[in-house]
């Protein structure tokens, strides 16, 4: 099977996204569980630590680009519609469907994964 350069950056995407999902994940309970904090300030704690691992991984990973400044201050600014909309969904899920606060997070994937798809090539592209 080939796959197209497109179709090997999402599989790659999908990879990098796994492991972002999983530091994120960790880095959520530690706060939540062990340190006992909030679980929204625990989900933006781990979002942000997650969030500059998965900069660096898509750029040397996902679309063999350089890492810049001028794509590192870009990248956080597509990422406010998917950490608002996970922070959103988060909030939805657990205050109005009482979905438990620790696995909550997962369930908005499904929207906000192709989202930040779509965001990050297109600001981490070279152009």
């Amino acid at each position: 099977m080939n796959l197209t350069k497109t179709q090997y950056e999402i599989l790659k995407f999908i990879i990098v996204g796994g492991i972002n999902t999983l530091n994120y994940y960790i880095i959520y309970l530690l706060l939540l569980k062990l340190i006992g904090v909030n679980y929204l300030v625990s989900h933006i704690s781990g979002f942000v630590i997650s969030f500059i691992i998965s900069y660096y991984l898509n750029c040397y990973f996902v679309y063999k680009v350089q890492p810049t400044w001028k794509k590192f201050i870009q990248f956080p600014l597509t990422q406010v519609v998917n950490m608002g909309m996970q922070t959103l969904l988060l909030y939805i899920f657990v205050q109005w469907f009482n979905i438990s606060s620790v696995i909550a997070p997962f369930a908005g994937l499904i929207i906000t994964i192709p989202v930040t798809f779509i965001l990050s090539k297109y600001i981490l592209r070279d152009a």
